[in-house]
């Protein structure tokens, strides 16, 4: 359940967790930071938990990449890591109708990996009196990019069969789940550490890739949602029904160059025509979308999983986990 919400005045200085130079998670560091002032369309948040992403190992990892691909989408760089988050207003602007200060939300914020964060208004949606901070934390980009890939790219209807390939990490839990409540049966595949995990949640079947290839076992599905992304293309299409469709989700914990060249290459094969049934996913963070994933978790049919909770000054030891392989589920940063 929640905690009761404390008010507290924001200070002119913030801790947060900055990287200011390119390299690993060894290049973060907790340093005092000027706290955000809210433009007029956005909200004041202090931040009472935030989750990691693999995008934000990406982000850490990507360098002058990242820097590079900002640039080109006019985007500005932010120093300050994390997207995820779910805390309570402290101030919002002018043009700010939806919410006022002391309401307790979640959604995205970038820059989250501090005390506060400035966010858009449109990307926070209330709190499910259900869940504690950690846990409303854990939803944003994971549960967004469950919902989308699923729901928008798959097209999954009732009845249908769904594959969940990796369905113990962050964005597999909420697919699992999501696949469920949109009436589909679901095969969850994951490892065998994973497999109580995974069952916790409701697939109608599990199957442990280190015992069965799921590929080799003769069934046919109408969704393939990937988020391994370690199976070759035509591994995937052996499995589909005739109209079946393969959603990319994945990007597996390599370079960049590795992450972009899957990409390119599904995109490129889809367009063409040459893999009809191969589907590529970029998420994007609606308000809307937070909403239903609000509505499910309020309805029972969703339940955020959490592997490991961290400190604001553990985030390079949380992300350097993620990048490991061996996290489950959601990894959370617990700031204040």
């Amino acid at each position: 359940m929640v905690e009761s919400p404390v008010a507290v005045h924001p200070t002119r200085t913030m801790k947060a967790i900055v990287q200011d130079r390119s390299g690993s998670e060894e290049v973060l560091r907790l340093r005092d930071v000027d706290t955000p002032i809210p433009a007029d369309d956005r909200v004041l948040l202090r931040v009472r938990a935030a989750s990691v992403n693999a995008l934000d190992w990406h982000q850490v990892h990507g360098g002058r990449l990242v820097r590079a691909i900002a640039f080109l989408l006019r985007q500005p760089t932010i120093p300050v890591r994390g997207v995820d988050v779910a805390g309570q207003v402290e101030a919002v602007g002018k043009d700010v109708t939806r919410l006022r200060p002391g309401d307790l939300v979640f959604g995205t914020a970038r820059g989250s990996f501090a005390e506060y964060a400035s966010a858009r208004e449109d990307r926070l949606v209330p709190m499910p009196r259900e869940l504690t901070f950690a846990q409303a934390a854990a939803i944003g980009v994971a549960g967004v990019t469950a919902l989308q890939g699923l729901r928008d790219r798959g097209q999954v209807r009732p009845g249908q069969r769904v594959v969940i390939y990796g369905a113990g990490g962050g964005v597999g839990t909420f697919a699992v789940q999501i696949a469920r409540a949109l009436g589909a049966h679901v095969t969850a595949v994951t490892s065998t550490r994973n497999l109580d995990l995974v069952r916790s949640i409701g697939p109608d079947e599990v199957i442990d890739y280190t015992q069965e290839d799921f590929t080799r076992r003769g069934q046919r599905y109408d969704v393939v949602f990937d988020v391994a992304a370690n199976r070759s293309f035509a591994d995937l299409r052996r499995v589909l029904t005739p109209n079946g469709r393969v959603v990319l989700a994945g990007a597996a914990k390599k370079s960049w160059f590795g992450v972009l060249s899957r990409s390119l290459m599904s995109l490129a094969r889809s367009r063409t025509g040459l893999s009809p049934w191969l589907v590529t996913l970029l998420a994007a963070v609606t308000y809307e979308d937070l909403v239903v994933l609000k509505e499910l978790v309020e309805a029972g049919k969703l339940r955020p999983v959490i592997d490991r909770e961290y400190t604001l000054s553990e985030v390079p030891e949380a992300i350097r986990y993620l990048g490991s392989g061996q996290a489950r589920a959601k990894v959370v940063i617990n700031v204040s």
